[in-house]
């Protein structure tokens, strides 16, 4: 693996990185035990138990990471060997993490959600020796795959309830065998961390797939440490701040959000799963919130729907505080003076509607980060003026993750940012983003022809994505490269912009264009189906299931309609001439969204197909 690492690290530039202070962790090893000597605190980690909040403190996760990661050395576990991790969020999934960096081993973070098929690959690609998994439900629904993952030697389970194989032992044992060693070898993890290396790898992330098959991201301690650094840079966080982990920690977002909430001596409180984060904002109230576009949207949707069922007035009033709100939040990002009337009216939104915004995010929220998608420019106006600022950043999995970022001194809305200290940003002459720094990968495992073709011939990193750079350094996606498509008229059509438009419409989740060598696109919708189903009952529509709903003639003249309305403006070509509406919401559990709820195109058009022919089946009759 080293002679490996070696071939691709020639295809990159030798970067040099300008620290921020003298005393900056090289490795990760470095990061959990400055941060808990210089910023210790008694409610490091908490997570639910019951129904109680429980706390480990930063000397107890110290000692905990210790115990595991000789426990793993006791099983013959060294620098250079993968120890994957199938686990949903918790204290324990973040000790293990920091216990293979203690001891050099390379950690192979798996989605629970992804196709057992999916994670059958990526076990035996990474030659996984050790498998540390959540619970005996998820192992038992892999027994079949993980049968054929012969370089596993041992299974080590979270939650200790029915492990009884002969090769499965409890992260409790775990610990316990580490303690028994440690007492032996006092001195033996100091002599190991001065073994590992900044440029060695820390882990091996496998990408999520939109576009053909998974690859694993090799990202050394130098990497995540850069990112952690010169990402946080500007946001000035702190151990008065308290953060609530939602996203998966598979997912390298919240992997170093995770490592700059522990160096900067933050309070961190694991999400109890998904449906339970609106109640656990509301206990926890985070000063610091990490998230997907997808929840902004849901939490607007939701509200906006609120309204919309209580009566027609307070309908009324909350889409006058949304125009007030964005009205003010567009002026004091362009630093436009509020005229009086406007910060009145501002105060008065504020009062009835925004509050309630707040409120969900349990009412002293300062900062909420995003990434991992496009967010629109009306959500970020619409949260900006309800004084829940949203900083969008960009990245991926390769470049671990931040290339960019708004930050609460600079920011735009419609850009991700300028790029982060010591991260330069070009674009190549086909408008592709090109990327160089101490963040980026040092390769794909085992695909060195692929890590060549990521490459340009001078070392910067192609992302795949189209951008552009405007005038004061800030970065803005327009595209995928890969998911730009031509129409059989010769027009190359960007589905992203044009998506996100049409989400814009409270009777709009989902959407996904279609229409490659077609003669115009079309979408595919799913409809929002709780304000859909209330304006149909409001209209006098009969329907007896939602595919009765999605097929009446009044719903798709509704969505045509609003399609013409929220893409109002667009070039000719681009205009969406046809609709289909779905009935079953796009899932990660499906195939048809990646972990990260990026849209697989592919699978999309694979699964639809006969309804995209039937779209211009139809189109060609009349």
């Amino acid at each position: 693996m080293t002679t490996q690492i070696q071939n691709f690290a020639d295809l990159r530039h030798k970067v040099t990185r300008t620290p921020l202070a003298s005393d900056e962790p090289i490795t990760l090893t470095g990061l959990f035990r400055k941060a808990a000597a210089d910023r210790s605190r008694r409610d490091a980690l908490n997570f639910k138990s019951g129904n109680e909040w429980k706390s480990i403190s930063s000397e107890k996760m110290i000692s905990r990471i210790e115990r595991i990661a000789l426990g793993l050395y006791s099983l013959g576990i060294r620098k250079g060997d993968r120890v994957a991790i199938l686990s949903a969020n918790s204290p324990e999934w973040t000790l293990t993490d920091a216990a293979c960096q203690f001891i050099g081993a390379i950690d192979v973070p798996i989605y629970t959600t992804l196709a057992p098929s999916s994670i059958e690959y990526i076990l035996k690609d990474a030659g996984a020796r050790i498998l540390v998994i959540e619970n005996q439900t998820i192992f038992e629904r892999l027994q079949n795959e993980l049968n054929r993952c012969f370089a596993i030697e041992r299974f080590i389970f979270f939650d200790p309830v029915g492990v009884n194989n002969r090769r499965s032992m409890s992260l409790a044992d775990l610990e316990i065998i580490g303690f028994e060693y440690l007492k032996k070898h006092k001195n033996l993890l100091g002599e190991i961390s001065q073994t590992i290396q900044t440029d060695d790898i820390a882990t091996l992330i496998y990408t999520s797939g939109t576009t053909g098959d998974s690859k694993g991201v090799m990202l050394s301690h130098a990497n995540l440490i850069s990112n952690v650094l010169d990402a946080g840079a500007d946001f000035a966080m702190s151990p008065n701040d308290i953060a609530l982990s939602v996203l998966p920690l598979s997912h390298v977002f919240e992997r170093t959000g995770m490592y700059l909430y522990i160096w900067n001596g933050m309070a961190v409180y694991y999400a109890e799963s998904i449906e339970k984060v609106p109640d656990n904002l509301r206990e926890v109230r985070p000063t610091i919130f990490v998230g997907v576009p997808r929840i902004f949207e849901k939490v607007y949707s939701r509200a906006k729907e609120r309204s919309a069922s209580q009566s027609r007035l307070k309908e009324r009033i909350f889409d006058w505080a949304i125009s007030v709100g964005k009205d003010y939040a567009f002026r004091n990002e362009h630093r436009e003076a509020v005229p009086r009337l406007l910060g009145m009216k501002q105060l008065v939104a504020d009062r009835l509607v925004f509050s309630k915004f707040r409120e969900f995010f349990g009412g002293r929220l300062r900062m909420c980060i995003t990434g991992g998608a496009a967010l629109s420019d009306t959500i970020a106006y619409i949260f900006n003026g309800a004084g829940v600022a949203i900083m969008q950043g960009y990245g991926l999995t390769e470049t671990s993750p931040v290339i960019s970022t708004n930050t609460p001194a600079a920011a735009r809305v419609g850009t991700v940012g300028r790029p982060i200290r010591n991260v330069q940003v070009r674009i190549a002459a086909d408008g592709e983003i090109e990327v160089i720094g101490p963040n980026v990968m040092h390769g794909y495992f085992n695909k060195p022809e692929a890590t060549r073709e990521a490459f340009s011939s001078d070392g910067w990193f192609r992302t795949g994505d189209i951008g552009e750079l405007n005038g004061d350094g800030f970065l803005k996606i327009t595209d995928r490269k890969k998911e730009l498509f031509k129409t059989s008229g010769g027009k190359y059509i960007a589905p992203a912009p044009i998506e996100q438009m049409l989400k814009a419409s409270r009777f709009v989740n989902q959407v996904v264009l279609v229409g490659n060598e077609c003669k115009f696109p079309a979408a595919l919708i799913v409809p929002n189906f709780e304000p859909l189903e209330s304006y149909a009952h409001s209209k006098g529509i009969e329907f007896k299931s939602r595919r009765d709903l999605i097929n009446h003639p009044r719903i798709v003249d509704l969505f045509e309609r609003q399609t013409e309305k929220y893409t109002h403006g667009i070039a000719q070509y681009e205009k969406v001439k046809k609709i289909a509406l779905l009935e079953n919401e796009l899932t990660v559990e499906s195939g048809e969204l990646t972990p990260t709820l990026k849209v697989r195109r592919r699978i999309v058009d694979e699964k639809y197909r006969d309804v995209i022919r039937q779209i211009y089946r139809d189109a060609e009759r009349k």
